[in-house]
Order: structure tokens, then sequence, then C-alpha cells
């Protein structure tokens, strides 16, 4: 939803520049947030950017491994992604196409990057957390292809693709889920201003993926915490550009504008759950007992429940 008229537009709460780090079986990418910053994202984990133009940076991929107790969301820009799962699922996540995997009780898989013909893999990982009464719930999949994803043109001239949630009339295709998540794709273009409506208590956040802009009306870097910045440097820029992440304050609208480059971006909201978190590697639980649980049966070969 898009309105100019409300008051409570979100401040930014703190700005993170994504930082570099290996996962899966030596996959080159950088990591927005994850464990370091929980509960702040509360529902959300983790969001990984693995972006590359060099093969051997990403080809070596994510070979089989667990997931309990958590959804992770693939989107995939450029290249592609093949994947396999222990309940005999494959595929492969195209260019546009989203993966919503929700791991619930328990789930083995495999993802691996492809670049395109030039050789280029862009793709994001979000994990967003499952309630406790969830957690345990069956494995499910939802597949969204590019031509699923509805994409509108508003009267500030911004674009955005809708993933989950909505933006005036238009529903995204992924529904149904318990923390009520949003995820577009927006794009705003030179000398625009953009808002979006959020409920207020939702956490929210936007991850810059290209050019730069302003989400804050104030336009002062130095009215909120940016990790990795320079304390010393006064000459903080007060825009944001690509892979950097602003988190907002509460509120009911978040506000983005731009001057002679557009800026697109992802954004993110959804309901805290306001519970304690275990999280050991693939695996995020409420207890450390669940945790040993966990991986007791994975060792045991007991971890997939039929």
């Amino acid at each position: 939803m898009t309105g100019t008229t409300m008051m409570g537009t979100r401040k930014i709460h703190k700005v993170w520049r994504s930082v570099p780090t290996i996962e899966g079986a030596g996959v080159h990418l950088r990591r927005a947030f994850g464990n370091s910053e929980v509960p702040i994202f509360d529902p959300f984990l983790l969001l990984d950017d693995f972006r590359g133009n060099k093969p051997a940076d990403y080809i070596k991929g994510f070979p089989w491994h667990p997931h309990r107790g958590i959804e992770t969301i693939t989107y995939v820009l450029a290249g592609t992604v093949e994947h396999g799962d222990s309940m005999g699922n494959r595929g492969v996540i195209r260019s546009g196409d989203v993966q919503w995997m929700t791991a619930g009780s328990g789930i083995v898989h495999q993802e691996m990057p492809k670049g395109d013909a030039a050789g280029r893999m862009s793709g994001f990982q979000l994990w967003a957390n499952l309630p406790a009464d969830h957690k345990m719930m069956a494995p499910r999949y939802r597949e969204v292809t590019a031509a699923q994803i509805p994409e509108v043109k508003l009267d500030d001239g911004a674009r955005v693709r809708i993933v989950a949630g909505k933006v005036g009339d238009v529903q995204g295709p992924v529904r149904d889920i318990v923390t009520d998540p949003v995820y577009l794709d927006v794009t705003v273009p030179p000398r625009s201003e953009h808002f979006h409506l959020t409920p207020p208590e939702h956490t929210a956040f936007a991850y810059v993926i290209e050019g730069k802009g302003y989400f804050c009306r104030e336009k002062d870097p130095f009215t909120y915490d940016m990790q990795g910045a320079n304390y010393f440097d006064m000459q903080r820029e007060p825009f944001l550009g690509n892979g950097m992440l602003v988190l907002f304050e509460k509120g009911d609208q978040i506000m983005v504008s731009t001057e002679d480059e557009p800026v697109r971006f992802l954004f993110m909201s959804g309901r805290p759950l306001g519970e304690p978190v275990a999280w050991y590697g693939p695996i995020v639980m409420n207890t450390e007992e669940e945790l040993r649980i966990a991986f007791e049966e994975y060792r045991r070969g007991t971890f997939i429940k039929r």
C-alpha cells in the first residue's frame, strides 16, 4: 500500500554494510545480518547476498545439509539454482523466481548455483523464524515463477514486484505465512519520493541492491548507528547504496527518496515472535534441549519425520 498523508513515518534505527563471508562448500557471499543480530530482526534471522561474476566464487554451492524450525526464501535475479531434497523434490530456481521453503520438522536439501551465459550469479536468501507451535510442522515448498509475481507501477513512478504482502489492491502469490511477511522488490526512479504503509508493530528493513537513495526524511547519517562506519569520518554520506541494509524504527509507513539516480531495494517486514532463539548452524529452535535433540536425531537417522 502507498500513501503520503500519515504521520508515523519510520525513522532509521541502524544501518549495516553487508560483509564478505564464505558458506556452504566455499561460496563467497555477503552477509547483511545474521546470528549476532538476534533478536532485533525478529522474526527474521539472516539475509545473504550471493551475487558474483566469477563461477569459482559460487559454483561449489551448498551441498546436502539439514534445516529445522525455519523458513528459507531464495530469490534469484540472474543465473539459476538447482535444488533437491530428502522428500524427492527436484527443481531449478531461475531468474526472477522465488522458492519459499518451510523446513518445519526437518528437511535435508542442497542448493547449487549456476551462472548465466556470462558467468553472472545474482541471488539472495532470507531466513525467517517459525514460532514454537509451528517448529515441527510438515515441510512444504512454495515454488513461485517470475511470471507469477505481479509487478505494479505506482503513481509516484515506483515499480514494485510483490512476492508476499499487498501493494494497493494487488496481492503477492505467497500467502498464509504465520508471521504475515511482506517481501517486495522496489525500484524508485530519480528525483522521486516513495511511501509504503506498514503495520506499526512489524519489524521492517530494506536492503539496497542497485543505485542509492535516502531512507529517512531527516537525511542525517549521524542520527543513527552505522555498523562498519568509522566514527572519525566526518564525511559520512546521508544516502544508502548497494549492499547496505537499513533497519527501521516502529511506524506505519516508510519513506524512500532519490536524487539524480534511481534506487532498487528489497523490502521485508514481518510480525515479531517474541520467543527465545536457540540457534546452531542450519537449525533454529527455542531451547538448547531442542537443538540437542535435533542433532542427535540427525546423527541417528531419525531427523526426517514422515
